[in-house]
């Protein structure tokens, strides 16, 4: 009979594993979850596979966490976060027999996951925290962590990909594509803009989570408040947009990434507005002036970022993100560049943005 895939993490982790009950956890896009229960004190943990061909060195993320877990235990930070657990030896990570990299976390009760802001005072909550996380970490040294994933938010990078995949051989998707890579090229001024950024001591490196969503949000059952930010595999240094653009990338748009109603994309104001206040409520006083200065560029610079990796891979021919139809990356570029084109005149609009 063929083992589980978890079995010789668990065995690695509880020899009596036969005594346990394993239930997979569905929701994960990346990595493997299985919550584990005691048939004898019924108490739980977290069994989680690590996905090793997004992160390729699963060693450095399971480091970033214990300088986090190890950071908030010693500077008695009020911010929470899940405890990790350890295997033999004392070793957070566990690479198995096929080279599975596995690790165990204390599993939360009476907790669950919300995959959009159904309202803008969850928005605003959802703000608020990846906020706390950030100044949680005010006086740590960003230098001790790993990059897991190298150039993640680096919008050079992203835009050498975009002009690398240019010359394509996809030559009808490049064709079709024309109007969109025009309008795209024609905002070159955003990364002109990071890379003023990117040399400047005005915008320190931060701790951020880089996958700020309200689906990596724990909310309490019984109370609807949040419990704790969950999924810190992309935590790294980075700068002040990355985490605030993101949620206004999700969370204030009408419609999500997925939508082919192009006409009704909008940014929705009361969620825009929402989410500004419930991170700078944490945050304001932590931010350099240059950083409040620029604070309206945060959506920009990550919608511009997306649109930018969705038109590489559709003229790459699908090789990153996975598709439903053929079609699917070409929608969704032009979701993101109609998105960032809203976000645009809804600045201009509201805040007589400069753009």
């Amino acid at each position: 009979m063929k083992l589980p895939v978890y079995h010789e993490a668990l065995g690695a982790y509880q020899k009596n594993h036969h005594e346990f009950v394993i239930e997979p956890l569905q929701g994960g896009l990346i990595n493997n979850s299985y919550k584990v229960t005691s048939r004898i004190n019924k108490s739980s943990f977290l069994l989680q596979r690590i996905n090793h061909r997004v992160f390729t060195e699963p060693k450095n993320v399971q480091h970033n966490y214990e300088l986090l877990w190890n950071y908030i235990q010693s500077t008695k930070q009020e911010f929470y976060i899940p405890e990790p657990k350890y295997f033999p030896e004392s070793q957070l990570i566990y690479c198995d027999s096929k080279n599975n990299y596995w690790r165990v976390f204390e599993f939360i009760e009476n907790a669950r996951t919300l995959s959009i802001a159904e309202n803008a005072e969850q928005a605003e909550a959802t703000a608020a925290t990846f906020a706390a996380f950030s100044a949680a970490f005010a006086g740590f040294d960003t230098r001790l962590l790993k990059e897991t994933i190298p150039d993640f938010h680096n919008l050079s990078f992203r835009y050498r990909q975009f002009t690398d995949a240019l010359d394509t051989r996809q030559y009808e998707r490049r064709q079709k594509a024309g109007p969109l890579i025009e309008q795209l090229i024609q905002r070159i001024r955003y990364v002109n803009f990071y890379e003023i950024i990117n040399g400047s001591d005005a915008f320190p490196k931060r701790v951020m989570h880089h996958d700020a969503k309200i689906a990596n949000l724990l909310f309490s059952s019984a109370t609807g408040k949040v419990i704790c930010p969950v999924d810190f595999d992309t935590v790294m240094p980075g700068y002040f947009f990355s985490d605030l653009g993101d949620m206004i990338r999700s969370m204030a748009c009408s419609l999500d990434e997925t939508s082919t109603d192009f006409d009704n994309i909008s940014i929705r104001k009361n969620f825009y507005e929402a989410i500004m206040r419930g991170y700078l409520s944490v945050m304001e006083n932590k931010l350099t002036n240059a950083e409040k200065e620029y604070i309206h560029y945060a959506g920009i610079m990550l919608i511009y970022m997306q649109a930018l990796r969705y038109m590489a891979d559709y003229l790459n021919g699908d090789m990153y993100y996975h598709i439903a139809y053929t079609e699917q990356n070409f929608d969704r570029a032009k979701n993101q560049l109609t998105l960032l084109k809203r976000l645009e005149a809804f600045l201009m609009k509201e805040y007589t943005f400069k753009i």
